[in-house]
């Protein structure tokens, strides 16, 4: 086992049972679909794992073995594959019915576009692999471990959706806007420390858009690039707030105003109340992000300001 970057806390191998436990059951569930069930649409799940697995494997030989710098190369590699595919299954759309049908209630809650059933999958593949890697690594911290516990949550509402095939559309938006419920972002390399956005409703398409240069900037920091002056990473730096100000803040606002607008159209469920919920929870965490953002550009410029 190499050594712990985050390490749980005290009690943490019972927390990490309960993790790993659920998993399994996970992977069970999953697997009676595929296998017994004959459900063969849901295996880019199983493929979506595989190749995170394979690309996990991939840096560890050719890159580094630091868990964590791995961990977070392939959380790369999965944002810019699911800012893609969703910006493809957006466009697809678009071109296909037009804009305005494209966002009808009946369309984003019963409806599942092009590709974007597949793309959902993958990504749900995505988090069961992460979800294995830190428990593995034990990368994560607390007696209850926020990144674990989203892994966790996000893996039932995918999979529950996937299963019924409802809100398909509604998640994809989410993953045009790491995730249907938290993303995990390293602001701190030097503190070794998770800053978690978690929420109850769908958000990871676009939001992953932004987290593409969230993960930049951790891998750069971690290779040793950390000159303020530098043009590319001032580059860096106006992609990541402008990234942030459109996938996190407006485009949150607008689905929200949707969700609000169309409420009468939800009927009796619990939908509604769990999404409602979730972007509220979802905005507010976004403005700590926001904060914790400010706080490492200030940080970052200060230490330029000192070496020079």
């Amino acid at each position: 086992m190499p050594p712990h970057r985050a390490g749980g806390a005290a009690g943490g191998g019972d927390t990490s049972a309960f993790f790993a436990a659920t998993l399994v059951l996970w992977a069970v569930s999953v697997g009676f679909e595929i296998g017994v069930r004959g459900r063969r649409e849901l295996a880019p799940v199983a493929a979506g794992f595989a190749f995170f697995q394979a690309a996990n494997a991939a840096v560890r030989a050719a890159v580094s073995r630091d868990p964590l710098f791995v961990n977070t190369a392939v959380s790369l590699l999965h944002s810019s594959l699911t800012s893609a595919s969703v910006m493809f299954v957006l466009a697809n759309q678009w071109r296909n019915k037009g804009l305005q049908n494209m966002f009808e209630h009946e369309e984003l809650f019963g409806g599942s576009w092009v590709g974007a059933y597949s793309a959902l999958c993958f990504s749900c593949g995505y988090f069961a692999y992460d979800q294995l890697d830190m428990l593995r690594y034990r990368l994560y911290s607390g007696w209850i471990p926020g990144i674990l516990m989203h892994h966790l949550i996000l893996l039932i509402c995918f999979t529950l959706a996937l299963y019924r095939n409802v809100t398909i559309n509604y998640l994809i938006l989410s993953l045009v806007c790491e995730g249907l419920f938290a993303e995990k972002v390293h602001i701190d390399v030097e503190e070794t420390r998770y800053f978690y956005v978690q929420t109850f409703a769908s958000k990871s398409g676009i939001n992953r858009l932004h987290s593409i240069f969230l993960h930049v900037r951790k891998v750069r920091r971690m290779a040793g690039f950390r000159d303020f002056n530098r043009k590319l990473v001032k580059l860096e730096w106006i992609l990541n707030w402008s990234t942030f100000v459109t996938a996190r803040v407006i485009c949150h606002i607008l689905i929200t105003f949707k969700l609000i607008t169309d409420a009468h159209k939800f009927g009796k469920g619990i939908e509604l109340p769990l999404a409602l919920f979730g972007m509220a929870g979802m905005n507010l965490l976004n403005v700590f992000l926001g904060l914790d953002l400010l706080k490492a550009y200030a940080r970052e410029r200060n230490q330029q300001r000192h070496q020079d």
